[in-house]
């Protein structure tokens, strides 16, 4: 009777679906048999690299925006549409580059279906064009004439009261203290 149910669970086990994330090589203890493949790294935002990995990735981000996106893209250099052949010294706008590259890549993408590049430029080509080139945007102080390369990173605004009171320990010129409570 015992052997009956050990033979009865032997055919139930083998009867069942195979484990969908095993293989049947898997019990030979073969690397890389049965183990799905390893997942490519995770892409992160370029400001946040530094060392050598931010030099690798802006030198492949720098090919794909001389080779692909200025010819195709990069329109006429106007007071409306300016460009920095420095671009790489804004971070806005590098980093703007960056995503913009990022998402043409996984939008280029077999798996992204065959409307993959028409979500492309209309998601983030557009918007981000717009953003860079814009007659205010980052790039306004540098070249809006193909004739007169200009280039010139425009000052941000200052750090918070909060901040300078932080790193300085003191409050900064001209604050003006909130009014004192009614009583």
């Amino acid at each position: 009777m015992e052997r009956s149910t050990q033979q009865a669970q032997q055919l139930d086990h083998l009867a069942a679906a195979p484990d969908p994330g095993g293989s049947p090589l898997a019990a030979f203890g073969l690397p890389g048999l049965g183990a799905p493949p390893p997942a490519p790294p995770e892409p992160r935002p370029i400001l946040e690299l530094a060392g050598q990995e931010r030099e690798d990735e802006l030198d492949a981000l720098s090919d794909w925006v001389d080779d692909f996106f200025l010819p195709v893209y990069g329109a006429e250099v106007t007071t409306a549409a300016p460009w920095c052949l420095r671009w790489q010294e804004h971070d806005d706008v590098m980093a703007w580059l960056h995503a913009l590259w990022l998402a043409y890549q996984q939008h280029k993408d077999p798996e992204a279906g065959l409307a993959g590049m028409l979500v492309w430029h209309r998601d983030f080509l557009t918007h981000t064009v717009a953003a860079i080139r814009a007659p205010g945007g980052p790039l306004s102080a540098c070249m809006t004439s193909p004739d007169r390369p200009a280039h010139r990173i425009l000052p941000g605004p200052p750090p918070s009261a909060r901040m300078q009171k932080a790193t300085t320990g003191a409050e900064p010129s001209g604050s003006v203290e909130p009014p004192e409570p009614a009583a």
